[in-house]
């Protein structure tokens, strides 16, 4: 049973018909689907632009669906109807959910067990920053490194999403940060409360060094490549080096899963050494096999998240709202390297044309 008609509305959805520049990206309408049992159809109020999705453009994520299908690692929305076995009590309230593809849609359908809710005060566009961004830097910072107040961590990319967000979480925590960017990102770092070094710096190492004489207690690296191994140099005795990505091959040609496998084996080899640190590869999806833990792990994560951006203490960092029938140009501002934060689509208005 549903509790609410779709009738026949048309979702507006942005398609990935291959590997594409940016203006390939295709828009398309089709009639709403209505949600199955244990469902939730949402109506979306902002979904975002991340690494993930430049990278599934290229055809380099590492295990994106085949192509063509619509991207969208998350989004917030609000419940329009659900199916059978969900509460109809849900109907008009606004949630966040965790997809890893769909969610640049005016429409979609998710498990209604996916739901995190959104608090009032908090705007749809702000908490669609800290979704995907939120869940991932809380679980590396407190999961995974397991940092305390006083430790002294180094962000790798402290402008972007997940690092602006690294930055914030570790600074709300007690933590000294020290964050690589270009100049221009400089004094917005220094206003999250972060230490700023420029990224193309040639002696970028020798001054980490002079920051943190005797190491640092956590590596965020999203670069991954050959200056994975400078990062895990850096720490200090019992630090841990936390892996997320490999941007340094973005633009690589060859296969999307070679440079994830060689680098999960080179963390692995590391962790076998007698030397006191560790190295982590972190996947959003690990332990998705036992999806009750998962989703109650990512509920607890995510609710504490948001609750520090109701009170103020972390702020969300909106590159840009741009309409969904806009994404051309949302994806080529989030890989121009020029923002800080995440650009976030939002539904357009209703006068918009869908083409």
């Amino acid at each position: 049973m549903i509790t609410q008609a779709t009738d026949q509305r048309m979702v507006t959805e942005v398609v990935l018909p291959g590997v594409v520049a940016p203006e390939g990206l295709q828009i398309r309408q089709r009639p709403v689907a209505g949600p199955r049992a244990g469902q939730a159809l949402l109506a979306m109020e902002a979904t975002g632009v991340s690494f993930a999705e430049q990278q599934m453009r290229r055809g380099k994520y590492y295990d994106q669906p085949p192509f063509p299908f619509v991207p969208g690692y998350d989004l917030v929305g609000r419940v329009e109807a659900v199916g059978a076995g969900v509460d109809p009590g849900l109907v008009g309230r606004r949630f966040a959910a965790l997809t890893k593809t769909g969610g640049w849609a005016s429409h979609v359908v998710v498990d209604a067990a996916d739901l995190v809710q959104v608090p009032d005060a908090v705007s749809s566009a702000d908490a669609e920053t800290l979704v995907v961004n939120g869940i991932t830097a809380w679980q590396m910072l407190h999961r995974v490194a397991r940092i305390r107040a006083g430790q002294t961590v180094l962000v790798m990319g402290a402008n972007g999403g997940v690092g602006s967000t690294l930055v914030q979480l570790a600074r709300s925590a007690g933590v000294r940060v020290i964050g690589t960017a270009s100049p221009r990102h400089h004094d917005t770092l220094r206003h999250l409360g972060a230490t700023p070094v420029d990224y193309r710096d040639p002696d970028l190492w020798a001054h980490l060094r002079e920051l943190a004489p005797d190491g640092v207690d956590a590596v965020f690296d999203h670069v991954g490549g050959e200056g994975i191994l400078d990062s895990f140099r850096l720490l200090a005795p019992g630090g841990t080096l936390v892996s997320y990505g490999t941007a340094s091959t973005r633009d690589d040609a060859g296969s999307s899963r070679m440079p994830v496998l060689k680098l999960v084996a080179r963390l692995f080899l590391w962790n076998l050494l007698p030397n006191s640190r560790r190295a982590h590869f972190f996947n959003i999806w690990a332990g998705r096999g036992r999806p009750d833990a998962f989703r109650a792990r990512l509920r607890a994560d995510l609710g504490q998240v948001f609750a520090l951006l109701a009170d103020g203490v972390v702020k969300a960092q909106v590159a840009g709202r741009i309409p969904l029938s806009r994404a051309v140009e949302a994806m080529r501002l989030a890989e121009s390297g020029t923002v800080t934060g995440k650009v976030v689509l939002v539904p357009d208005p209703a006068s918009a044309p869908c083409s």
